[in-house]
């Protein structure tokens, strides 16, 4: 199970990289590997403004319909279009080809409360 070190983690397994003003958003290797093979995605649309701890989409898989919440607030200025018609890329690269959202965040402040990438697999290690 990868914890790559360059991004912050919540404890709904979604995970977001910064960059400047832009945070990616994605879900973390550990969700995909609870969800099993994704089937499905719903993302919202450019533009959308997504508020920190708010649903923002679904993620369905074999196993399960989960909701995805945003890490950050801000507005959606990309989405992962590939990941609509090939969900499955979400298994083969979490952290990689598989990012979701791209949002112009509206506090930076707001990413004090993710988690680093040793609290995460701490975490995730006393939720098995």
């Amino acid at each position: 199970m990868e914890f790559p070190k360059d991004i912050k983690y919540t404890k709904e397994h979604e995970w977001v990289r910064v960059e400047g003003n832009i945070a990616t958003v994605g879900i973390t290797d550990y969700a995909q590997d609870s969800l099993g093979d994704v089937v499905y995605l719903e993302l919202p649309s450019d533009g959308t403004a997504v508020t920190k701890d708010e649903t923002f989409g679904v993620v369905e898989s074999v196993k399960a319909v989960s909701d995805l919440y945003s890490p950050i607030g801000g507005t959606v200025i990309e989405i992962n279009d590939a990941l609509i018609d090939n969900p499955e890329v979400i298994n083969d690269d979490p952290y990689g080809d598989a990012w979701m959202l791209k949002v112009e965040m509206n506090n930076h402040g707001e990413l004090e409360d993710l988690l680093t990438a040793d609290e995460y697999k701490k975490y995730v290690e006393e939720e098995k």
